[in-house]
């Protein structure tokens, strides 16, 4: 699997923040730059991870400067028996024909790292010719294996809840909101466990 590189601007590590809708649509803007550099006027491949990366995504391609394709994957974790053990699995919707391509994938939030990994390396068994990630949220405090992201938006140290800009709270609000939030209480509503990725 062939990697970028790693990307270290703006943005270390913080406590619970807001970033505005300006600061981030500057931030897309720069990435989408950055990308469009390294694309070199080559199709890119964008893989999209549903249901959180969605806004994220579409103003990040419109900021690169190269022709893309866009392909939608949606993450299934299950627990599998495995001879009488349980064991948590992640499984994916679909599998694009990614052979000899220049591939990004971008997702919100990488925290833990394990779904990423293994969406990475899912992909790069069709042995595409660049594999790249992109992220709108670091998260490295929370890392599980061992991932870093070749471009990300923000890191962060806040292990809240972000809300905002296709981020939901629990009970599902939020995604529509310009800016990026953490520590926001969700409005009053149906609670669920959120998963960590």
């Amino acid at each position: 699997m062939v990697s970028g590189v790693r990307r270290t601007a703006d943005h270390s590590a913080r406590k619970a923040a807001t970033y505005s809708a300006e600061r981030i649509a500057a931030r897309v803007a720069t990435l989408g730059k950055e990308i469009s550099q390294e694309c070199q006027d080559r199709r890119l491949d964008v893989v999209v991870t549903l249901d959180r990366g969605f806004i994220f995504a579409a103003d990040l391609v419109r900021k690169i400067d190269a022709p893309i394709v866009c392909h939608f994957v949606r993450e299934d974790v299950r627990d599998v028996d495995h001879g009488g053990h349980a064991r948590r699995e992640v499984f994916f919707g679909s599998h694009p024909e990614l052979s000899g391509r220049d591939v990004l994938v971008v997702d919100a939030v990488l925290e833990s790292g394990v779904t990423q990994d293994f969406l990475l390396r899912r992909l790069g068994e069709s042995k595409p010719r660049s594999i790249r990630l992109a992220v709108l949220l670091d998260k490295p405090e929370s890392r599980r294996v061992a991932l870093e992201p070749d471009y990300f938006g923000f890191r962060t140290a806040s292990k809240q809840v972000w809300v905002g800009y296709g981020l939901a709270a629990a009970n599902g609000t939020g995604r529509n909101l310009s800016q990026l939030s953490s520590g926001v209480k969700a409005a009053p509503g149906k609670k669920g466990k959120a998963r960590k990725k």
